[in-house]
């Protein structure tokens, strides 16, 4: 073995968000570390840092996040904790990193994925087809606004944001009519109670990566890389290497409706996609099937496609608008 491995004196750090699915997400990663290498959950510190999304957030509450500026508003604070040696190991919500890492780190490492599909939640509805016309749905993703518009251009969308908790807190005061969740996030927190309708991937693709916990670590750090391999999930990593493809050749971010899944049956993989203008008055989709081993091009050329039928000037669109 190249490395020591972590004990109570000398702990593997492990950096996250202070949400309670960041944690719980956290504690998945430090609980399955401790059963690959038969440690105690002394040997592994939690450290919880803030980052300037979570303070934005409280502070901006009902303006959107593209308007604040998103790149790096949940990440920049953990990434410069790692960077600086203050944490080991970063665990995030793929689905909310950028396909690009900053100098020196590495994002090549993901546990099994959860439940893919959406969630409509609803305290009086059992379905988006039962909102009646003009009601209130709130949320703060771009793709799902895009999407609803698509299929119920008659509800009134407004910015929803917050934790799972927070949002539904929010319908309770009556804020809105219904919100979407991701399921992931309500199996990882056991929160069966939830009046949740799973939304099928061909009634509303998901985002690109949901599901998904993906660990950052230093690039030159290799007792966290070898350690990490222990617990990465190959399929997960499979899959989401045509879904990160396709992202980052669209040159996606939170700004742009996007959405995307990769599934995977024997050595075949099926890779569908689609880019939607804010209004939902636009989208182009398509997919692609191949060899596993094939993901990456399969994403680049299934973006490439997609951008031709758009025109040049649709993301360009998508930014002004």
């Amino acid at each position: 073995m190249e490395y020591e491995l972590p004990t109570p004196a000398a702990p593997l750090k492990i950096g996250t968000r202070g949400s309670p699915l960041a944690l719980a997400q956290a504690h998945e990663t430090r609980a399955r570390l401790m059963a690959a290498f038969s440690l105690d959950e002394a040997a592994f510190e939690i450290c919880v840092i803030k980052t300037t999304g979570d303070d934005r957030v409280l502070i901006d509450a009902d303006i959107a996040l593209k308007t604040i500026g998103n790149k790096g508003l949940f990440t920049k604070e953990i990434e410069e904790a790692m960077l600086e040696g203050r944490i080991d190991i970063a665990v995030h919500s793929t689905k909310d990193m950028p396909v690009e890492q900053p100098e020196g780190l590495v994002l090549d490492v993901f546990l099994p994925r959860e439940d893919v599909r959406d969630a409509f939640v609803s305290l009086t509805n059992g379905g988006l087809a039962d909102l009646p016309k003009g009601a209130v749905v709130g949320t703060s993703s771009l793709r799902r606004r895009a999407q609803l518009r698509v299929k119920r251009p008659d509800l009134t969308v407004v910015e929803f944001r917050g934790n799972v908790q927070t949002r539904l807190k929010k319908l309770k005061e009556g804020v809105a009519d219904a919100t979407f969740l991701a399921m992931a996030g309500l199996n990882r927190m056991d929160m069966s109670d939830v009046p949740a309708t799973a939304i099928a991937p061909e009634d509303m693709l998901p985002a690109i990566a949901q599901g998904t916990i993906g660990i950052e670590y230093r690039a030159d750090d290799i007792r966290a890389s070898q350690m990490l391999a222990a617990i990465h999930h190959g399929e997960t990593g499979q899959r989401l290497a045509a879904e990160r493809a396709f992202l980052a050749a669209l040159d996606g971010s939170c700004e742009t409706p996007i959405g995307g899944l990769a599934l995977i049956d024997g050595d075949s993989l099926w890779l569908r996609g689609e880019i939607l203008s804010p209004d939902g008055t636009q989208v182009f989709k398509g997919e692609r099937r191949g060899q596993v081993d094939q993901g990456a091009a399969m994403g680049q050329d299934l973006a490439a496609e997609l951008l031709g039928q758009a025109g040049p000037d649709f993301f360009a669109a998508v930014a002004d608008g």
